[in-house]
């Protein structure tokens, strides 16, 4: 037996997660290590989907505050998600664990398009799903997109892999005095307006009761020890207390 609080997850890495120490795009080593800790979590049992940010590569955000449409900046975000889906892919099929990425904009070439329940049916074979393209549509993160399909799919709960570990008061990397917390609930989190996930996926999270923990996907062994609340994490749930 293990000791796994959970059967089925959703683990949300950020695009610069992917980054390791570069500036600019992937860190083969990093995708590597984090295929690994992907493996060893889903050959306990666990069912395990994925959502990956594009920051990385391309944030439309930013492409909109430099003067791009934002809707299309959004669509190049979309499949800069789509290239980072891929790279993982590539690195979970390099360690023998079956995986499949499913695109919310149809690319055949290259991936499957999004079915719930084809996504249903791989998970229960035991295979990785990499959600790609967020939700398919502009104006929307790819955090929504985790919450999104952590409820089409089921999710026990949502992790959210950042380079942090857990929600601060402050942001860490900056103020050397920030105070992390244990636990937050959805409205604290919506209230003080943290910078956990955005409202929209906080609010369908809080709507479908799946619970976030916001851990770092840096430390290596995080996401194992993560999953039987273990180590330092935030958890977000509607009594905010663990």
């Amino acid at each position: 037996m293990n000791s796994f609080y959970y059967k089925r997850v959703l683990l949300k890495i950020s695009g610069e997660s992917l980054m390791g120490k570069q500036t600019y795009g992937i860190d083969t080593d990093m995708v590597l290590r984090v295929a690994e800790e992907i493996k060893d979590v889903s050959e306990q049992g666990i069912e395990v989907c994925l959502v990956i940010g594009g920051g990385n590569i391309f944030r439309g955000v930013s492409g909109a505050a430099a003067g791009m449409e934002r809707a299309t900046g959004d669509y190049m975000g979309m499949l800069a998600t789509v290239m980072n889906a891929l790279a993982m892919q590539s690195a979970l099929e390099q360690k023998d664990v079956p995986v499949r990425v499913m695109s919310a904009l149809p690319i055949s070439a290259v991936c499957e398009p999004y079915i719930r329940r084809r996504a249903m049916r791989h998970m229960e074979k035991g295979r990785i799903v990499i959600f790609a393209a967020g939700t398919g549509n502009p104006f929307f993160t790819t955090d929504t997109a985790a919450a999104l399909r952590a409820s089409e799919m089921n999710c026990d709960v949502l992790l959210k892999g950042t380079r942090v570990d857990g929600v601060y008061d402050s942001d860490p990397e900056k103020f050397a005095n920030a105070k992390r917390f244990d636990a937050l609930s959805y409205i604290h989190v919506l209230s003080r307006d943290l910078k956990v996930m955005d409202a929209s996926a906080i609010s369908l999270s809080r709507e479908n009761n799946i619970p976030i923990l916001v851990f770092s996907i840096s430390n290596s062994g995080g996401f194992n020890s993560v999953l039987k609340h273990d180590g330092a994490f935030t958890l977000v749930n509607e009594a905010g207390a663990r």
